[in-house]
């Protein structure tokens, strides 16, 4: 046996596979695919983004900030010396990207938040700026407060077709559903009105206001504001992202002004979705008054996406504690109101979303009994679209998105 078949045999080469996941923490993994998915809408790059997730420990906050700070800065840096404008605005958007993701895990009063969280905004701003997007930005009188929106006017032709309403969601900010959604709606003609709202973004952030259950008033804000300065559409589709996608039909339960609603992804239960992984210990524990026990259980639990989803709701909702957040979600259900949706209705959901679980699906399409038309598409780990709002996967959901517009509200064609 010659030595060289000796080696083999005695130290037999493991099978090199590729793997579906960057971390086996779910939360760490949809956050890293998550900064991926804007790579179609020129906001991140793969070799940056991997060079970045390299650096990164799963369940270190610390680390993950580092990892995306540092790649923000690098390539915020590099935008500074490069004279053709779409690329700059590119790097831009990238940069923003990065310094959007790298405050996600931190504690909301940490104070690298508001630092990187300022970061990214500029960013996105000054690479929209380069590239040349025309849009326009707004503060929505809300009671003592405002809210924020950005209206991408779109191309010639567009107001021929429905306008497009984001809102997103738990953790949204109102940069980033350009690149989620605006840019690849822009392309195919359409306008995109974005919005934040209580709890969200910098309405959150700088007035400190937090998220409200009946979603049809900062809406109805939001739409009275751009109608009394624009044209009516010819149609209105709102489209809510993540937990969105309770607030869009839940707004549209109240408002004939808009058309179509869209649940990306489905939502129909908040308790369900807060309490799907709680240990029914934890409950026992609340119902014989150990909730001091119980929270602190809570606050050292190992998994990252628990300890986050207390701390983020502890901020969004503006209460203390794991048993006020948990009790806050009961409010985010559709059922009370989901007999009053009349419009066309599009749900998404993948079977492996890692928040709110796929069997919410089949009860909002039976709940929607007065819905003018109920589509519903489901995402499975072969076609790429299984995790939670497609993350991974724009262009999948995409399709069957416009899909849709074109089949309920009229034909679209691309725009260059």
């Amino acid at each position: 046996m010659s030595l060289g078949l000796l080696a083999l045999v005695l130290w037999p080469a493991p099978a090199d596979r590729g793997h579906s996941a960057f971390f086996k923490d779910p939360s760490y993994n949809f956050e890293s695919v998550r900064v991926l998915n804007d790579i179609a809408a020129a906001g991140g790059d793969s070799g940056e983004a991997l060079h970045a997730i390299a650096g990164i420990k799963a369940g270190d906050a610390d680390s993950w900030y580092a990892a995306w700070v540092a790649a923000g800065d690098r390539t915020w840096a590099r935008s500074q010396h490069i004279n053709d404008a779409q690329t700059r605005g590119d790097a831009l958007l990238r940069a923003h990207t990065y310094y959007r993701s790298a405050e996600f895990f931190l504690a909301p009063d940490d104070a690298r938040r508001a630092d990187v969280y300022r970061k990214n905004v500029t960013a996105f701003y000054q690479g929209l700026d380069a590239r040349a997007v025309l849009y326009e930005r707004s503060a929505i009188a809300y009671g003592s407060h405002h809210l924020s929106a950005v209206y991408y006017p779109g191309p010639l032709g567009a107001d021929s077709r429905p306008l497009l309403v984001v809102v997103g969601g738990y953790d949204s900010t109102l940069e980033e559903l350009y690149l989620g959604i605006g840019a690849a709606a822009h392309q195919r003609g359409y306008a995109v009105l974005a919005y934040e709202g209580p709890g969200q973004g910098a309405v959150l952030r700088e007035q400190g206001l937090t998220m409200q259950a009946d979603w049809e008033k900062p809406n109805a804000a939001v739409l009275d504001a751009f109608l009394s300065t624009h044209a009516k559409p010819r149609k209105i589709v709102l489209l809510g992202e993540s937990l969105g996608g309770y607030l869009a039909p839940r707004a549209a339960a109240f408002d004939t002004r808009i058309d179509g609603v869209v649940a990306y992804d489905i939502w129909y239960d908040g308790y369900a979705v807060a309490t799907r992984h709680v240990p029914s210990f934890i409950f026992w524990l609340h119902t014989h008054g150990h909730d001091g026990v119980a929270e602190s259980l809570a606050r050292r639990n190992p998994d990252s996406g628990s300890r986050w989803a207390l701390a983020n709701g502890q901020w969004v909702f503006g209460v203390h504690g794991m048993f006020a957040v948990l009790d806050a979600f009961k409010a985010y259900r559709l059922a009370p109101v989901a007999a009053q949706i009349k419009q066309d209705v599009l749900l998404l959901a993948g079977t492996e979303d890692h928040f709110v679980p796929i069997e919410q699906l089949e009860l909002t399409k039976r709940a929607l009994i007065a819905a003018r038309s109920v589509t519903a598409t489901t995402f499975d780990a072969a076609s790429g679209g299984a995790l939670h709002c497609q993350i991974g996967a724009p262009s999948l959901w995409q399709g069957v998105l416009f899909d849709w517009m074109t089949e309920k509200f009229g034909a679209t064609k691309a725009v260059n």
